[in-house]
């Protein structure tokens, strides 16, 4: 997409917090796994092996031991590769999936092991836009339909007169005319119906929003339209974001912190100026490097060797070894942890911590 057409650059991105480094992160995650079984029932697991029945599973690891703060006010962007799992923590995080291990705690209260009823009450702060607009939208409701029932759910008690205010309040904020409540999700464009997914998310006026790529099925042309309407809502409403995509263009424009994933874990978290300027870990400059740009001396691409391991057999030691031209006996054998850089970020590689990164 074309970065000129958006509103707002990396150094004055609505919303950017102000607080302390010290102050309560609003979502904290420590240690976050996630497996996805492949092995069917009980049943399907049991093979014969050396004249012996035994009992084989496999996994899926998706994620693997994530740890991330969002601040309060801010756009923490998670990027990396299809199969990363950005994705599976965006899920995880909204309770959509139950995680393998690890805690996430919603202004430090733990939330992950809390039933759908204790939940109610953080859904109404804590709302998802989804990637497909096209799937995202009840095709057997109207939009006025789609708009009232978050409302109608979180709030009970209001008048229907109350509820009505409510939906024309945010599809005014949103850009939606008036006339569109009688309509269905599909009369509408792809970028008309990202906008309704926007109004519902923000109709019962949450404080926290992930949106798992919003803006990957949509035209070129309207990105920068959907994109520039979150930066707004934002200022606002003094929204926080944890906004997953792949697209680094968007990342440097929308983001105010960056985390980079790879294979399941978290390889990097730094501003995203910062980040864009100075990346640290091995894969993060490969990431970089390859970014189009019109200057002469902009970096070398790097290119990295051999493919992405599977997630079903996860490498020993760091994931990012087998294609890291750094690496040593200590990654192999390692997991490297997240450490805190001189430019108030966060890198787990060894070669970063031993100094010869």
């Amino acid at each position: 997409m074309t970065t000129a057409s958006l509103s707002s650059s990396t150094g004055s991105t609505p919303g950017a917090s102000t607080a302390p480094e010290a102050a309560q992160p609003l979502l904290s995650i420590r240690g976050l796994e996630k497996r996805f079984s492949l092995s069917g029932d009980f049943l399907e697991q049991l093979k014969f092996k050396g004249g012996k029945l035994v009992r084989e599973q496999k996994h899926v690891h998706a994620i693997n031991g994530v740890d991330l703060d969002i601040r309060r006010g801010e756009a923490l962007c998670v990027v990396g590769e299809s199969g990363c799992g950005k994705s599976t923590v965006a899920r995880t995080v909204m309770g959509l999936i139950t995680p393998s291990a690890g805690e996430i705690r919603y202004d430090g209260e733990r939330i992950d092991d809390r039933s759908t009823k204790e939940l109610l009450p953080y859904r109404r702060r804590m709302q998802m836009i989804f990637q497909n607009p096209y799937a995202s939208l009840n095709p057997r409701m109207t939009i006025q339909q789609t708009l009232e029932e978050p409302i109608r759910l979180h709030h009970p008690d209001w008048s229907p007169a109350k509820v009505q205010d409510k939906v024309a309040e945010v599809m005014n904020a949103v850009g939606i005319a008036p006339d569109w409540g009688a309509r269905y999700g599909h009369e509408f464009s792809g970028g008309q119906r990202q906008r309704i997914a926007i109004a519902r998310a923000l109709a019962v006026d949450p404080e926290f929003i992930v949106a798992d790529e919003p803006i990957s099925a949509l035209d070129v042309s309207i990105q920068a339209q959907v994109l520039n309407l979150l930066m707004e809502a934002q200022q606002e409403r003094n929204l926080t974001y944890l906004f997953i995509t792949h697209d680094l263009a968007v990342v440097e424009h929308f983001g105010t912190r960056v985390a980079v994933m790879y294979l399941g874990r978290v390889c990097e978290v730094a501003p995203t100026a910062t980040l864009f300027a100075t990346p640290r870990h091995p894969y993060t400059q490969a990431l970089m490097s390859a970014i189009p740009r019109l200057e002469d001396d902009r970096p070398q691409h790097i290119r990295l060797q051999g493919e992405v391991p599977t997630p079903v057999n996860l490498p020993s030691g760091c994931v990012f070894h087998g294609r890291c031209p750094h690496a040593n006996a200590r990654c192999r054998d390692e997991v490297p942890a997240l450490i805190a850089t001189d430019q108030g970020g966060q890198v787990a590689c060894h070669g970063v911590e031993e100094g010869r990164i």
